[in-house]
């Protein structure tokens, strides 16, 4: 009988494709079974801070804060202080997710920002790193302040592979990024909004390194910005 927890096929998502329902998925996404692989999934009903490794700066008025807020489906708030470059940026314990490249990877994320020009934010996995913008080692979709320009990276010690301007970003709006990596096609698959995905080569995998659940933002001017962070999912193959 074939393994169903791994299913050898693309949903595609949307009305691109006339055969497939809105609610596809737009990845290789597994069904659950810890026989079959390891994850993390967070729908923010609850936070506990001591899950965390969170870094900040509050040289403005203020302090930054991480608190559950009123959502459906639970939503977790980040919310700065005032300085230029203040930051708060959330890291889960322990580097638990090993992507080599031999064996299926999905993340996915649903999170807005308050300023989506005068801001800087990062989610995906990466590396634990006291400065999760200028990381070494990870996958992850960034932003940079003075742009609304949403960027897909993949890292390995530095070097990059680089998917610019892949979604424009909103005031106040939700946006649901994901990833795949593809250990057939040596591919690590992007997708926004659950578009159909794009592949990009993984030359730069960071696949020597253990990462981990990482997301934050950073104002861009001297006003306090948030990120609200709906849901985060991490899956990889054992």
């Amino acid at each position: 009988m074939a393994n169903p927890h791994f299913q050898n096929q693309i949903q595609w998502a949307g009305n691109t494709v006339a055969t497939k329902a809105k609610k596809d998925q737009p990845m290789f996404v597994p069904l659950p079974s810890d026989q079959t692989h390891y994850g993390y999934f967070n729908d923010f009903m609850t936070y506990n801070s001591g899950d965390w490794t969170v870094t900040t700066t509050e040289a403005g008025t203020g302090s930054a804060t991480e608190a559950i807020t009123s959502g459906a489906g639970g939503q977790l708030l980040l919310t700065n202080a005032a300085g230029d470059n203040d930051n708060d940026f959330l890291q889960l314990k322990g580097e638990s997710f090993l992507i080599d490249g031999s064996k299926r990877a999905y993340f996915s994320a649903r999170f807005k920002v308050s300023d989506a020009t005068q801001s800087d934010f990062v989610i995906g996995l990466q590396i634990t790193d006291t400065s999760p913008l200028a990381v070494s080692d990870g996958i992850f979709f960034i932003k940079d302040d003075g742009d609304t320009n949403l960027d897909f990276i993949v890292e390995k010690d530095s070097t990059s592979t680089d998917t610019t301007a892949i979604h424009t970003m909103a005031d106040d709006t939700f946006v649901t990024v994901a990833f795949f990596v593809d250990p057939d096609t040596a591919l690590v698959h992007y997708s926004v909004n659950n578009a159909e995905p794009v592949g990009v080569v993984n030359t730069n995998l960071p696949d020597n390194e253990e990462l981990t659940v990482s997301f934050g933002i950073q104002n861009g001017e001297a006003a306090a910005k948030t990120m609200t962070i709906d849901y985060v999912t991490a899956i990889v193959g054992r």
